[in-house]
């Protein structure tokens, strides 16, 4: 039985009744696609994830992969997991038609990716180079656009390869060089580490997209280049060629996706490690941006998706484990015993999921339609920079909450959740990496307030509160969301209050009291928390806007308008709170001498 539970029901609820992609079918390049096309690819993708994908989760955690001579050999049934994903055609999905693609719109990728990365993230590492072969086609020279092709078409793996391991997250720090031949080539040299799928025996070929310091290019991330360095290299024909230079030296024993080779990864040690600069200019850190801010996207949907499935196996296992009685009953020795679901704490703990994962999806899946808009509307940059705005949430916002309630599906198994006889426990420890990679936490709060709000002097953030605000005066004197509506604008007070104060702190410190932006780092993570909840808090009561003329018709849509009263109620005194902290942050703790600690 699959360890795979999805939520296909409120995935359909969110695209076609709340965002109506529908409207929008069947134009431009989505011409070919309708209504009933998109819930058919989304059953057959939900149909993959549940037996083809999650049939190989266990595997990838269980059976030990080691690197021997520079190479690593993959557990056989996630190669046909992969098979299966290749097989289908499904790596065509969401790529262009000028690269024999399927186009389809960003809600429904991200969606169809949701389950996959749920079912087993692993596989879709593995599987999915053909979103890096997208980078390669849309900022490479003509050559390199044919090569992208060819890459889609020989179904290759792909990397991004950024980190090094003096560098870390401070990537304007790496050393890596690369060294112009003079033909068109580059010999790069130097170690990169944490490097997802580095190396692995599924496909004939991996192509790397690396950064790299070409000699004479100055410090920091602007003179950083973006180079494409393939496993083999390939001849003019399409066939490949001799063994490039670079090697796996080592992976990661880690605390969870065990499968997923991480490598370190060493260029030019003996062979040279030739590669090839994107787009024949120097423009490295804006072309891995994209990358990166892709796999951003996806690791906020894996979180996501992740705590879905961690809540649906808690709801499954509430509803038909019998202890104890009703609490109704307590005083009678022969009271029957009832599912645990009856239990007021339990139901708490599941009502305390479903509010959160349904509001993550809210603003994982409004956060793609902005990207539909932007698909429809090219060069619009209120829009690219409302997206900008929302990845930094979407990333880590719901990797934060999703690790931490994924503790909670747990704790409904009780002792049988710490076991490997239910799945909670690997859940968790996949999870754990969704707060760090692509960018921890903080370095998320960071750019959410010097790049996404200080930058553009809170022009992004003030048009969306203003979406908010005009959503909070919406309704009627009979409007039964009337109080949610109210506490909506409550939480949009406190979270503009809240960024007041730190840019106070900021003005500030650039006006002579330096240490003030001590103050701005102490606060940003909670700043990023209250930003996401509001955007949450309002997603969700646009659903329930949907949903409460039809609470008489389906026990789903009562659940929606509760799940986004549910939210409401926990979230406005912890915004609050924030508030408050914020106000009176002092920045005493960054003189707090190290020996304290």
């Amino acid at each position: 039985m699959s360890h795979y539970k999805s939520n296909l029901r409120d995935i359909e609820f969110n695209l076609f009744e709340v965002h109506r992609i529908q409207d929008y079918l069947g134009q431009g390049e989505w011409a070919d696609l309708d209504e009933d096309t998109v819930r058919h690819i989304l059953t057959e993708i939900e149909r993959l994830a549940r037996e083809d994908f999650a049939a190989s989760y266990e595997d990838q955690d269980r059976i030990p992969l080691e690197l021997v001579d520079g190479e690593v050999k993959i557990q056989d049934s996630v190669k046909a997991s992969v098979r299966a994903y290749k097989e289908g055609g499904w790596g065509s999905i969401g790529l262009p038609q000028e690269m024999g693609g399927n186009p389809v719109p960003p809600t429904v990728m991200w969606a169809a990716e949701e389950m996959m990365l749920a079912a087993n993230t692993t596989v879709l590492f593995y599987a999915g180079g053909e979103s890096f072969a997208r980078i390669l086609f849309e900022e490479g020279t003509e050559e390199q656009k044919d090569f992208a092709k060819l890459w889609v078409e020989k179904e290759w793996a792909g990397t991004m390869i950024l980190t090094e391991p003096d560098a870390g997250s401070d990537v304007g720090a790496g050393t890596t060089k690369a060294t112009d031949q003079g033909d068109g080539t580059w010999h790069l040299e130097g170690v990169k580490r944490f490097i997802t799928s580095g190396e692995h025996d599924i496909s004939e070929n991996i192509i790397h997209l690396v950064l790299a310091r070409p000699e004479g290019a100055g410090p920091g991330t602007k003179g950083l280049s973006l180079f494409v360095v393939p496993k083999f290299l390939v001849n003019d024909d399409g066939s490949l060629g001799p063994r490039n230079g670079v090697y796996a030296t080592n992976i990661e024993k880690k605390m969870g996706l065990k499968g997923s080779t991480t490598c370190e990864m060493t260029f030019g040690t003996g062979d040279p490690a030739v590669g090839y600069l994107v787009g024949d200019k120097h423009d490295g850190i804006r072309q891995m941006f994209r990358v990166i801010e892709n796999a951003r996207m996806m690791i906020g949907t894996k979180a996501m998706g992740t705590l879905s499935t961690g809540y649906l196996n808690a709801l499954d296992y509430a509803k038909e484990r019998l202890q104890g009685p009703d609490m109704l009953e307590m005083a009678s020795k022969d009271a029957p015993r009832v599912p645990i679901i009856d239990h007021p704490d339990v139901r708490r703990m599941l009502m305390h999921q479903k509010a959160y994962v349904e509001g993550l999806r809210a603003m994982v899946l409004y956060a793609a339609s902005i990207q539909d808009a932007i698909k429809m509307n090219p060069g619009d940059d209120q829009l690219e920079r409302r997206n900008d705005l929302l990845l930094p949430l979407v990333k880590g916002y719901t990797s934060e909450r999703s690790y931490e309630l994924l503790s909670t599906s747990l704790q409904v198994f009780g002792g049988a959740g710490f076991t490997q006889d239910f799945p909670i426990e690997q859940y968790i420890r996949d999870a754990k990496i969704d707060t760090i990679y692509e960018g921890t936490t903080g370095i998320q709060a960071l750019d959410l307030f010097f790049r996404k709000i200080a930058r553009d002097q809170g022009e992004t953030l003030a048009a969306l509160a203003a979406e908010v605000l005009e959503f909070v005066k919406g309704g009627d004197d009979q409007d039964p969301l009337a109080v949610e509506r109210e506490q909506l604008g409550k939480l949009l007070d406190d979270t503009q209050a809240h960024l007041g104060f730190m840019v106070e702190d900021l003005m500030a410190s650039m006006a002579g009291e330096r240490e003030r932006i001590y103050e701005v780092g102490l606060q940003a993570n909670a700043l990023l928390e209250s930003v996401a909840e509001v955007v949450v808090a309002w997603q969700l009561l646009r659903q329930a806007e949907h949903a409460i003329g039809k609470v008489g018709e389906d026990p789903f849509y009562l659940g929606k308008v509760e799940s986004a009263r549910w939210f409401i109620d926990d979230v406005l005194p912890k915004v609050a709170a924030r508030r408050e902290a914020a106000g009176a942050e002092d920045g005493r703790l960054m003189s707090l001498p190290v020996d304290a600690f």
